[in-house]
């Protein structure tokens, strides 16, 4: 995979990370051995970005990146998030204690001094605004605990406001075929800054795989089942906030798209990758077959004018009526 450079840390990566929430929880089953073994995987594909947050199975994400890190010699990045252990998720929350308690834990859990991206995990919008949210994070960096710090946001418009303070490095957020606002107005100003975008939720929590259909069932832990309206978080985390059964009309769409030998998920990849400003997507990997197929994506041909505008066509007239205008 041709590295992409990650903003202004300067680390070069794979377009096509780790994404460590499923083998947290909450996306059904999974046992540690496979996913040990689709880690491993990873790394042997090339894969060097691994993303994951501290509440992904109460810090046990963490805690198999840290056991991966002991068994392999390679370089690897890891980036983590803070914030979303607060109880209740509030504004107030966000103060320098708090923060330097959440990377502490993730620098016990990941088994290192310094970690080498903390990301504002979705706080409320007004956190973006904080000065004193940012100093905080300035002197983790300065303390040596980060090297680096990014959000993670759920709207371009927190986004926009993230990318003015100078020592943002990253923003990840939501973007794929069934997002495309991302494109529309934050990526500009983000290659302005020199912020690198990863691109979270690349298959829309599995809907751009192809693979769901109207009669498919998900475990009561798996937040596609429980979460499919904002009942648990918010609405976007889920199918990237498109209604289902419009959600399986617009795959059905997007199939004659696809170029041949290739699946509809490393199509949907692939999409993401023609984007330059985007340095990552970070599809979720629960077993190694699923890493290989997804790593595979980066690997296809450059998309046709013709593909490129077929998917914007499926978006006009399905989605964008139906997406949150701040997405």
């Amino acid at each position: 995979m041709e590295p992409r450079r990650l903003g202004k840390t300067g680390n070069l990566i794979s377009p096509i990370g780790f994404g460590a929430w499923a083998i947290g929880g909450t996306w059904g089953a999974v046992d540690d051995d496979t996913s040990l073994a689709a880690l491993h995987r990873a790394l042997d594909l090339g894969v060097n970005f691994f993303d994951t947050a501290d509440v992904y199975g109460d810090g046990h994400s963490e805690q198999l990146l840290a056991h991966l890190r002991r068994e392999r010699s390679e370089p690897f990045l890891i980036a983590t998030k803070a914030g979303r252990r607060l109880d209740p998720h509030t504004a107030a929350g966000y103060t320098a204690q708090n923060l330097r308690a959440f990377a502490e834990r993730s620098l016990r859990n990941l088994g290192v001094e310094t970690l080498d991206l903390l990301q504002l995990h979705c706080p409320p919008s007004e956190v973006y605004e904080r000065d004193d949210v940012y100093a905080a994070l300035d002197g983790m960096v300065q303390e040596g605990l980060l090297r680096a710090y990014g959000v993670s946001v759920e709207t371009v418009d927190e986004a926009l406001t993230a990318v003015q303070h100078p020592h943002v490095s990253t923003v990840q957020i939501i973007f794929n075929a069934f997002r495309l606002k991302p494109a529309e107005a934050l990526f500009a100003a983000a290659r302005e800054h020199d912020v690198g975008i990863i691109a979270r939720v690349p298959l829309a929590s599995g809907l751009l795989s192809g693979k769901l259909r109207r009669n498919t069932t998900f475990a009561e832990d798996d937040h596609r089942q429980f979460n499919r309206h904002g009942e648990a978080f918010d609405k976007g985390e889920t199918f990237s906030g498109v209604d289902y059964e419009t959600g399986l009309e617009a795959v059905e769409r997007l199939r004659p798209l696809v170029p041949e030998g290739a699946t509809l998920a490393q199509f949907a990849l692939r999409w993401i990758l023609m984007f330059p400003e985007v340095s990552c997507a970070i599809p979720g990997g629960r077993t190694p077959q699923q890493v290989a197929d997804n790593t595979a994506a980066a690997a296809l041909p450059p998309l046709t004018e013709e593909q490129m505008k077929g998917v914007q066509t499926v978006y006009d007239d399905l989605i964008r009526a139906q997406v949150h205008p701040l997405w």
